[in-house]
């Protein structure tokens, strides 16, 4: 079973403030400093425990990259420490190790040796290794020759030939095609079945909430925050918003849920409840039932252009549907401080049974990207049951008719 434990941990360069400074610095070594430090990771601490999957998430530069390499060994940190327990194998950087000149056979006996495989145990697993990259014939042809695809392929099959007990994976799987997604994401999800502990970065939102128990949001170079991956991801999108005087709080519910709400309070949500036939509130949706989504929206300054967004999510906060009034091509324009907007949504109610939740968005556009008056998840919790369709599997009711003919 494998342990991560991080303390401290930190990684400096040192900048120097011109070509000649470090040569003066390295001729003259009593005399003060020329560099200052740039710290790209600093007070880095966290524990993850045997079997655990935490998602490692953050903007582009905020040192992603630079602590997996800490972790993995390939970088010393300034400060701080990195305690594995187990075996460790990695899938950082696509084709990491692979020399371009060489078969993809020969890389993979160079690659298995450096994870700690012998020559014996690469030829046993060699079979299993050309069947899950399903690259044919080029299993003996350059490196140079693969695409990208055909590289992680083969870089995913050899690290993860036998169970680790702790795997580490970059963004390279968002390099390869969907069918090799999902079956590498299979493999991931039979490994933490098995016991395997999981360190995973990946902006792939979807990916994080069914995989991992736990996310780490790193913000330049520090952990902002670390947490349930629901609601950590749900402060991730709020800080990809403009920050033109935008908030964003989160509050923890009763039932340990997170709700997170961000935006400049130009707008915002005073009441949102599902509706039945009769237009009673209700928390309770049979499967297939005639709803309506009532949102009440207050205009708090004037805006030029207002449009609602909706999503529906399950459990695990994995998008079931969503649109908006930009889309459906209703927005609202000119509109005034002071009023009042209702929203009434109607629509059947085609989920499987079990916890679902709704998040609304006020912005000018499609996207929050540009005017985010209002970002609310978990706005509203209710509960699908199957009171009288026939029993199925999955997340949405998709009767089908079953037409069957024989010869």
């Amino acid at each position: 079973m494998g342990t991560l434990r991080v303390t401290n941990l930190g990684k400096a360069y040192k900048i120097y403030p011109g070509r000649f400074a470090r040569l003066k610095e390295w001729l003259i070594p009593f005399a003060k400093p020329r560099h200052s430090m740039k710290w790209v990771l600093q007070g880095i601490n966290f524990t993850i425990q045997p079997g655990e999957a935490v998602g490692i998430i953050g903007v582009n530069g905020a040192g992603k990259s630079t602590l997996l390499k800490i972790l993995t060994g390939t970088t010393q940190p300034t400060t701080g420490s990195v305690e594995t327990t187990g075996r460790v194998a990695a899938l950082l950087e696509l084709g990491m190790g692979f020399h371009p000149e060489f078969t993809g056979r020969q890389n993979v006996y160079m690659a298995g040796q450096l994870l700690g495989m012998t020559v014996e145990e690469i030829n046993d697993l060699m079979p299993q290794i050309e069947e899950f990259a399903e690259i044919g014939d080029y299993i003996d042809s350059p490196v140079r020759v693969y695409s990208s695809g055909m590289q992680m392929r083969l870089a995913f099959s050899v690290a993860t030939a036998r169970r680790p007990d702790i795997l580490i994976v970059d963004e390279a799987l968002s390099v390869g095609d969907a069918y090799f997604q999902h079956k590498s994401f299979e493999r991931i999800r039979q490994f933490r079945e098995r016991g395997t502990t999981l360190l995973i970065v990946s902006h792939d939102k979807q990916a994080i909430q069914s995989i991992c128990d736990r996310a780490l949001l790193l913000n330049e170079g520090k952990i902002a925050k670390i947490g349930n991956p629901e609601a950590i991801m749900d402060y991730y999108n709020a800080m990809l918003a403009e920050k033109q005087n935008q908030s964003i709080q989160q509050e923890e519910q009763p039932d340990g849920k997170t709700v997170t709400v961000s935006g400049t309070g130009e707008a915002t949500v005073t009441e949102i409840a599902l509706l039945d036939e009769q237009g009673n509130a209700i928390e309770v949706v049979d499967v297939g039932q005639l709803v309506t989504l009532k949102i009440r929206v207050k205009i708090k300054a004037n805006i030029e252009r207002l449009v609602l967004g909706y999503s529906i999510k399950d459990r695990l906060g994995q998008f079931m549907y969503g649109t908006n009034t930009d889309i459906k091509k209703q927005p609202l324009e000119n509109l005034r401080q002071g009023e009042a907007i209702t929203y009434c949504i109607k629509f059947h109610a085609n989920l499987g049974a079990g916890s679902y939740s709704v998040q609304t968005a006020l912005v000018s556009t499609e996207t929050h990207l540009v005017n985010n008056y209002e970002w609310r998840d978990l706005a509203l919790v209710f509960t699908m049951v199957n009171l009288n369709k026939p029993r199925f599997e999955g997340c949405t009711w998709m009767d089908p008719q079953i037409d069957i003919s024989t010869q």
